[in-house]
């Protein structure tokens, strides 16, 4: 990677994360809450941000959208968490400011990141999953992004991986009940730790009783305290991580499975049972060369793919 100065905006559900980087180095970061109200008043928030951030040096604008996005034309085709659906959203940025811009989905985004090394060489093939708000995917194939015919594919959270096969799940909305994204995002956790906290249990349990509110960071942080419960709690989440896992080692047979998104901060707490409880899913003798790690980048990992997104866009364009 060159040094170049480039702005990234890692748009979720809950936040839009932006950061002005130097090659892959983060130099300065804005988190604000994602204004949900209408796509005018999210795309008038990248902007400004974008803005906020521009120095002289930026050479390039990237975002990295929880959308379905069609790479070749910048258009959001898609979007269940955002209001950006059916807005052509590249050329809204580059109009509003006059940056070179490219977007991406933001599970693109992290694996792009997540892909280059240090030493500025390329995984080539790896699986990153993202979980926050929701769960998103990305997916690296011979060292390139790999998009699928609509720029679809890689929606890792919303495969089914739990449930009865007679349930009529045509019937119920997206994210199903039965999917990754139900049973092991950002929100899935959090209930995991409400649960613990209202039954008075450890760490947790005092800081619900001290009347704060208590979330899957919390976990995280208490965890690493040492916290006996959290670290359960974590354990018990890897375990529903790890359908989503051996699913996509079974499919792809990566050299690398990324953890990212938040709960990534947690590392080898969450990664080793995470890898004990991933094994016995897997067919014997599929996987044997694939690593399952979080990521380098932890939660930056979204917003860092993004600033990269207007560099690579040349190479990243083949699927």
């Amino acid at each position: 990677m060159t040094e170049q100065v480039t702005i990234g905006l890692d748009v979720g559900g809950t936040k839009v994360a932006a950061a002005r980087l130097a090659g892959q180095q983060i130099v300065e970061r804005l988190t604000e809450p994602t204004d949900t109200s209408s796509g005018e008043a999210l795309l008038a928030q990248m902007v400004r941000l974008a803005e906020q951030l521009r120095t002289p040096e930026v050479v390039g604008l990237g975002a990295g959208i929880a959308s379905e996005v069609e790479w070749e034309s910048g258009h959001v085709l898609g979007s269940v968490n955002i209001p950006l659906g059916d807005l052509p959203v590249r050329d809204m940025l580059q109009e509003s400011t006059g940056l070179r811009t490219a977007i991406d989905n933001d599970g693109i985004a992290t694996a792009v990141a997540e892909a280059v090394r240090e030493d500025g060489s390329v995984v080539s093939e790896l699986v990153a999953i993202a979980i926050g708000t929701g769960v998103g995917g990305g997916i690296i194939i011979n060292g390139k992004p790999y998009r699928g015919v609509t720029g679809g594919a890689g929606h890792l959270g919303h495969t089914i991986v739990a449930g009865d096969a007679a349930a009529e799940r045509h019937l119920t909305p997206f994210p199903r009940p039965d999917s990754l994204e139900a049973q092991a995002s950002g929100h899935a956790l959090d209930s995991l730790a409400r649960a613990a906290a209202e039954a008075g249990r450890g760490s947790l349990g005092a800081r619900h009783d001290a009347g704060e509110p208590v979330s899957g960071r919390d976990v995280v942080d208490a965890a690493q305290d040492g916290d006996e419960l959290a670290v359960e709690l974590l354990r018990r989440f890897s375990e529903r991580i790890a359908p989503g896992v051996a699913n996509a080692i079974l499919v792809f047979d990566p050299q690398e499975v990324v953890i990212c998104g938040g709960v990534s901060a947690a590392g080898d707490l969450l990664i080793n049972p995470l890898r004990e409880v991933v094994a016995p899913l897997v067919l014997p003798g599929v996987g044997t060369k694939t690593t399952i790690r979080a990521a380098r980048f932890g939660p930056d990992a979204g917003v860092v793919g993004a600033a990269m997104l207007p560099l690579l866009a040349d190479q990243a364009g083949a699927s």
